[in-house]
């Protein structure tokens, strides 16, 4: 359609320049996202569908349901928690071998050392479970479900600094605007529950380093797809939804009836302009309504057993908590949500390691184990996927001086450790391998796109074939990389 169009001329000056020439080119393109929610106006505005799949998917029989991704924001050091190396300790203090580091790019915080000091953790390590897998002392909980993980040690990516290592685990891109991982996945399957958000992101603040790395709304933005598909926010302070009590003097009728009419409006609006975000608008209005009586119920944990409440820790009765959020994040999945994703900062150690360690892991130790005992115990573990990590790994170098007690490390991307379980993944299994100094991969590498495209796949998604067209291309998470990582599924 151009200005000469007879569509286009029809229209009134206002509108004529409300119309952009994205919704043109979204109109003109053909429009999977128009498609995909073409069926809101049929369906009446009291209670349009959240979403629905699209057609053809999934592309085949799926094992996951549903997403857990309990994102450790910052970086927690692999060799001090997951990836032991004993021999390390003979190496103290002593130059990390040039023929280790092979003229690797540094970050600009140590690559102005003159020494790069070996700091071998000061942690214990044991193999637990029949697998025999290792973990470090201060993850008693986590190890004691040793069976249930899939360890994969030999994660990279090419990102070396925070922000961009983050967005590109989130959205497959180190440039902020592209999809998130959750609302590809909304995106593609839709909801299953009408009344909450198909994907929904908690956030919480860790006592290793108050001060962390911050968060940004656009690591689960819907980028150009449909922002209806974008996660939904739970708020860490107060309540966790804002405004979902009505104003003094409106009640749920009157309340209704008003949505009714900008329903009403919003629909002329379309017929007028072909916009597909109007009718995104129409549908988060309506999903906005409804979760003024789900979400109360959500976060409502006076029907929780006592029993409950203790295996998730003492923080749990605290919203905002990593404790808190787990069970949240258990609920959520009862309530068949998506994609589930819990944030949590404060894994971001330059120095003081040690003790910042042992703080992160009394936030997310307990908490963890106790969510996927919760949901084996109530058969949701089966048919769910967790997926527990960061954005990269540590140095086994100190960032600055090292001591008996404490050291710091800088971001290495080269390798890192990532676990999962639940739905589809191999029990008991520790699957890729470091050199001696946790510097270098040495047996099945699995690069960030290979983790997103079998994530994908266990949701029953070919990665390939979800995309979305966008200024002339045909986007995907994985962009034109990413194989399955066989290895690890069941």
């Amino acid at each position: 359609m151009n200005c000469n169009d007879s569509h286009f001329l029809s229209l009134d000056a206002a509108a004529r320049e409300a119309v952009t020439r994205r919704t043109f080119l979204r109109q003109s393109g053909g429009g999977i996202g128009l498609a995909a929610l073409g069926g809101l106006l049929g369906a009446g505005a009291a209670a349009p569908a959240q979403g629905a799949m699209l057609q053809g998917f999934p592309h085949h029989a799926p094992k996951a349901k549903r997403i857990i991704y309990l994102f450790q924001s910052g970086a927690p050091s692999q060799m001090d928690l997951f990836d032991p190396k004993p021999q390390m300790q003979e190496q103290r203090g002593k130059d990390l071998p040039d023929s280790i580091r092979k003229g690797q790019r540094l970050t600009t915080m140590t690559s102005g050392q003159k020494s790069f000091p070996i700091a071998p953790s000061i942690f214990k390590f044991a193999q637990h479970g029949q697998s025999g897998a290792w973990f470090s002392e201060v993850m008693p909980h986590m190890a004691g479900i040793a069976d249930e993980w899939c360890v994969v040690r030999s994660m990279y990516t090419e990102a070396i600094n925070h922000d961009p290592a983050i967005t590109f685990m989130q959205t497959g891109s180190q440039l902020a605007g592209r999809p998130s991982i959750g609302a590809w996945t909304a995106y593609g399957l839709g909801s299953e529950n009408s009344d909450l958000p198909s994907y929904v992101v908690l956030t919480s603040f860790g006592t290793g380093r108050k001060s962390d790395q911050p968060l940004y709304d656009r690591l689960w933005s819907a980028g150009f797809l449909p922002a209806k598909y974008q996660g939904v926010k739970f708020r860490n302070k107060g309540e966790p939804v804002l405004y979902l009590n009505n104003p003094a003097g409106m009640d749920r009728s009157l309340r209704r009836d008003t949505l009714d009419e900008l329903a009403s409006l919003n629909q002329h609006k379309h017929q007028q302009l072909g916009d597909p975000e109007i009718l995104n608008r129409i549908a988060q209005y309506e999903l906005a309504f409804r979760m003024q009586a789900s979400v109360p119920e959500l976060t409502d944990l006076s029907n929780e057993p006592e029993s409950v409440l203790a295996e998730y820790g003492p923080e749990v009765r605290t919203p905002g908590t990593y404790a808190a959020n787990c069970l949240l994040a258990r609920r959520l999945a009862e309530r068949d949500v998506r994609f589930i994703q819990l944030f949590h900062m404060g894994w971001d150690h330059h120095g003081g390691l040690p003790p910042a360690v042992r703080g992160q892991c009394s936030d997310t130790d307990q908490p963890t184990a106790a969510l996927i005992k919760d949901l084996k115990q109530r058969g949701l573990l089966d048919d769910t996927l967790i997926v527990w990590g960061g954005e990269f790994g540590r140095t086994i170098y100190s960032q600055g001086a090292i001591t008996e007690t404490s050291y710091g490390r800088d971001h290495h991307p080269r390798c890192f450790t990532m676990l999962l379980a639940g739905a589809g993944v191999k029990k008991g299994l520790t699957y890729g391998t470091t050199d001696e100094f946790c510097y270098n991969i040495t047996e099945n590498p699995v690069h960030v796109h290979d983790l997103n495209a079998t994530i994908m796949h266990l949701m029953g998604v070919d990665h390939t074939r979800l995309t979305f067209r966008y200024q002339g291309r045909d986007f995907r998470l994985t962009d034109i990389h990413g194989e399955l990582v066989k290895g690890i599924l069941s």
